[in-house]
């Protein structure tokens, strides 16, 4: 339940902490708002608030035009508490329901599309298939106020396959039609721009630092407030440019893709990647009661992802037991072999381009390159279309235990940063080993991982980052 004494303070305030957490709505208007609205604050008795954007939808509210809810960093209206319900919103945000039924995502989540519904109406208050055509609607609404795509581009963009049905759902979802949003001019080029926002605080020095260290020539790139790479998402080819804005607490992206159908899933592995909508006051409450009153731990610090899981279990397989350095020389390498050179651009060699190579430009022992080939291979006949598929995974990442060569802290490492799976201790470790001897005399009695759940990945990269 919402504390409105603590909305209340937040949205006069406009602080941008809270920004997608809940939103306001004004009973006059009719409209919703972000935190961060600047129009002047309605009267307390004219408001109500809300934890979703679909929530303000169901109530009958439309969303405002100056502060944009569309743009607001997600939050999890379900508090995270469901893991098959989590799954079922990443799916669908990926486009689940735009190419299949609600019966082939049930079967997929392994449970009945009568139990979907009831858990969609349980926790977010309407159907899986309202979810999901709002979700298109408001990625709809903030190309249409970002970009000068054409709207028959934002139709495709958003999973509408017409405007004809594109403009319907828009009026009834929205109350707005699209030429009403529609800026004038037109998209020059293949680029198109957005503008992600977050909740701070974000220590971008320290997740850059990160990134930089491990680029790849040609794959990605890194300067002080920019980073951005090359990327292959459902047999869609493109790459990306994230610039930071610390005083508006957002990144500015340039993307250019050569199938638009596929940007919101690109946006939101994006998103991912650089861990914009987690909330860091919850977890950084959580990771201080590890420490005395005395230690105050680095703040800002999120989970710098790795593009797709296949990658991170690569980049994992090939960090084995060596430095940072080590390690991206050859990740650069194998880059350079076996990756698709495009311009100056190269991507990412595919499952099917490492395990059909015998890898004799590495210089590394021969268990290596086939515990390389072994991965490579179980993603070839155990991923059905990865190759021309990046998304989503069938297998799950604990079944490479199977394989030879690989361990415990390469499966770990891989869901860390290939999946950003936030609840991801690394025990084994050797950095993380020694940042808790360096801290111990920082460290509560009785100090556990096991108390930070689910934010182990969180205290991961924390104790990293006091090496």
């Amino acid at each position: 339940m919402l504390n409105t004494d603590v909305c209340r303070k937040a949205r006069l305030s406009r602080d941008p902490r809270f920004d997608g957490k809940f939103f306001t709505a004004v009973k006059t208007t009719g409209i919703y708002c972000r935190t961060i609205c600047p129009v002047s604050p309605p009267k307390e008795i004219n408001v109500e608030y809300y934890t979703s954007a679909i929530e303000c939808a169901n109530a009958g509210f439309r969303p405002c035009l100056r502060c944009r809810p569309d743009s607001a960093p997600t939050s999890q209206a379900w508090k995270g508490v469901n893991a098959t319900l989590d799954r079922a919103i990443k799916l669908i945000e990926e486009g689940a329901l735009q190419s299949a039924s609600l019966t082939e995502l049930a079967d997929r989540l392994g449970i009945s599309d009568r139990y979907l519904r009831k858990l969609f109406k349980q926790h977010l208050g309407t159907s899986p298939k309202s979810y999901a055509l709002y979700q298109q609607c408001l990625f709809a609404k903030q190309l249409l106020h970002q970009t000068h795509l054409p709207i028959t581009e934002v139709a495709l963009a958003s999973g509408f396959s017409s405007i004809r049905r594109f403009n319907d759902c828009f009026k009834s979802q929205l109350e707005l039609t699209p030429s009403s949003l529609r800026k004038s001019g037109h998209q020059q080029g293949k680029a198109l721009s957005l503008k992600l926002y977050y909740r701070p605080p974000f220590n971008w020095a320290h997740m850059q630092s990160i990134l930089k260290a491990r680029s790849i020539d040609g794959l990605e790139w890194c300067e002080s407030e920019q980073y951005g790479r090359t990327f292959n998402w459902f047999g869609t080819k493109g790459h990306f440019s994230a610039t930071h804005d610390q005083d508006n607490h957002l990144f500015t992206v340039e993307i250019e893709l050569d199938n638009i159908t596929h940007l919101k899933q690109v946006v939101n592995n994006i998103k991912r990647v650089l861990d914009l909508d987690v909330d860091m006051q919850v977890i950084e409450h959580d990771l201080q009661q590890c420490f005395i009153d005395e230690f105050t731990i680095n703040s800002g610090i999120r989970l710098p992802g790795v593009w797709n899981i296949f990658e991170a279990g690569i980049r994992a397989v090939l960090g084995q037991q060596i430095s940072v350095n080590a390690a991206r020389n050859l990740v650069e390498k194998l880059v350079s072999e076996l990756g698709e050179q495009q311009g100056n651009y190269v991507y990412f060699p595919t499952a099917k381009a490492i395990a059909a190579s015998e890898l004799t430009f590495f210089k590394i022992p021969e268990a290596r390159k086939q515990t390389l080939r072994n991965l490579a291979q179980h993603f070839v006949e155990n991923e059905p279309g990865f190759e021309s598929s990046y998304g989503d995974y069938v297998c799950d990442p604990a079944e490479w235990a199977k394989l030879k060569g690989i361990g415990p802290w390469t499966i770990e490492y891989a869901q860390l940063r290939g999946l950003s799976d936030p609840d991801i201790f690394l025990a084994g470790d050797l950095g993380v080993k020694k940042s808790i001897q360096q801290l111990s005399p920082y460290l509560k009695a009785g100090f556990s991982p096991e108390q930070v759940s689910p934010w182990r990945s969180y205290l991961t990269f924390q104790l990293w980052s006091h090496l």
